[in-house]
Formats: C-alpha cells, structure tokens, sequence
C-alpha cells in the first residue's frame, strides 16, 4: 500500500495512511516519513497498537533517543517507564493518578501552556513521538501552532528585530506563569536557563521560523519587563486560531511533531481519569 498524506490543520499537520508502524520501516519509508515532517511539521498515525519495542524502534529508525532524565519532578525510584521515554502521562508508579494537588502533577500541567519540548534544555528537541494507550472520556485534546506560518505572517519590521535575538529558555519561567513555586534549590540548580535563538532556520528546507516557549522568560541585553511582554506578544500572534491544530485523540493514535518549527499544548481533561500518553523524542541540534 503506497503511503498517502492528507492536510487536516490549517496551513499544516497530516493524516498519514499506508505506513504499519509495528513493522520495521524502509529506508524509503523513513525517507517519506521525514520529507512529510519537512512539508507538514506534523504527522498523525491512527490504529497503531504499538508496544514499547514497536514505538522505540520507530523512532530510533528516525533519529537519536533523548534520554528523560531530570525533566520533571518524580524521583528516579518514581520512574513509571524507562528513561527512554517521557512519562507525559497523569500516573504515578502504581499506574494510579496522581492527588489532585500532588506537586508532580501541578508541575506537570504547565503543559497546558504553549511550549517546544526540551527548549529548556541545552540541545533542545527534534521530533517528539507520542503514543495514546489510554485516554480520558473527555478533553486531553493537544494543539499545535505552525511557528513557520506565524513568522511568515508577521511584518517586516518584527522579522528585523528578532533575527539575531537570544532568548533564555527554563520550566522555572514557565511554572511562574501558573504560580507554581514549590521548586527545592536542587530543582532550581536542574533548571537553570539555557540559551535558544528566536528565529531558526530549517536545515533541509530553509525556511525560518520563530522559536517560542512558555519556557522563554529572558531576552538577552532586555530589561526582563519589556522582554516578557514582547514575548507575550508574539505568543498571542503565533497562536492565532488560522495557525493551530487541535488532534483530538483516539486510543493508538501516534502524533509525531517537529519542535524546531511548531508549538504545542495540552487541554485539560478530567483529573481523576488516567490518560497514558508515551512519549519518545528525537535529539536535535543547538540553536547558538
């Protein structure tokens, strides 16, 4: 069955058919894989029963694993899944939902901000690969926003004076946002600010986008008032509703997205009901 790619958001992201993700890919099949990355950004893959091994190897026919490791707030003994794999999920070890005031999950919803995996990190993310296993019986949608469509948009004056901007990226300003504190001084050390450049360049197709967080808090050279309000400014422009995608998730379904040129989000969704959501991410390159 020859592979198909049919649009579903706005100016980006696809429905890919024609592609058994249980199987071992190709090489032709990985190099249609990522030529639909550089055209659409994001990739949906239904009725994919993956286990474990089956979403490992997809992705490492991709690229190089990143390794979770100090990105959250569990202990390495609350580790539910091997550190091959971002445990985006509501669970505890025990595959239970967290309290619905456990500082893991109260962390953990600042993915209902608008972000780039690993920003905050100083290689910051590739692709990220998630997996549905389990889902609630309402809400949990994820958006996406296409940061290349939103550079495109914006006027010439704006492109000149963030062309050569450093912004500096942490899940201390993210968390901030909503006025969560709760942080040791051994979490504030794991998440100091890192350095990312606000324009990047795509490297196979050359087309500029802009590279925004929730996890962006600093300007380099700004006064951090003036910084955070421009900021905020070009996130209320880049998420403009002719911008987005909403997926709305089916259990199975595999959405892949390249964090170099999109944003997304998480929506809220019942807190007593689990949603086991796995995650595996694709190292990429510095940005500085």
């Amino acid at each position: 069955m020859s592979i198909k790619l049919r649009q579903v958001g706005p100016c980006f992201a696809a429905e890919v058919e024609g592609l058994d993700l249980t199987k071992p890919l190709s090489p032709d099949e990985v190099k249609a894989v990522h030529a639909g990355m550089d055209e659409y950004a994001v990739l949906v893959f239904h009725d994919q029963p993956l286990t474990d091994e089956q979403q490992l190897a997809f992705s490492r026919s991709l690229g190089e694993l990143e390794h979770s490791i100090g990105a959250s707030l569990r202990a390495p003994e609350e580790y539910r899944l091997p550190t091959t794999f971002a445990d985006v999920s509501n669970l505890d070890k025990n595959n239970q939902p967290f309290a619905r005031d456990d500082r893991r999950r109260l962390f953990a919803i600042g993915n209902r901000l608008w972000h780039s995996d690993s920003s905050f990190k100083p290689i910051p993310a590739m692709y990220s690969i998630l997996h549905a296993r389990s889902i609630p019986s309402t809400g949990g949608n994820t958006e996406f926003a296409d940061m290349r469509a939103a550079y495109d948009a914006l006027d010439e004056e704006t492109k000149k004076e963030i062309e050569d901007l450093i912004c500096e990226h942490s899940q201390i300003y993210s968390r901030q946002q909503i006025g969560f504190f709760d942080l040791t001084d051994e979490e504030r050390e794991r998440f100091k600010p890192v350095r990312q450049r606000l324009v990047r360049t795509h490297p196979s197709t050359g087309r500029k986008s802009v590279y925004l967080a929730s996890h962006a808090g600093a300007i380099v050279g700004w006064p951090v008032p003036e910084a955070r309000i421009f900021l905020r400014d070009l996130m209320d422009f880049a998420t403009q509703r002719e911008f987005v995608y909403s997926h709305r998730w089916s259990v199975g379904d595999l959405v892949m997205w390249d964090n170099r040129r999109t944003m997304h989000r998480g929506r809220p969704f019942p807190a007593q009901e689990p949603r086991d959501v796995r995650r595996t991410t694709l190292v990429g390159t510095p940005t500085i």
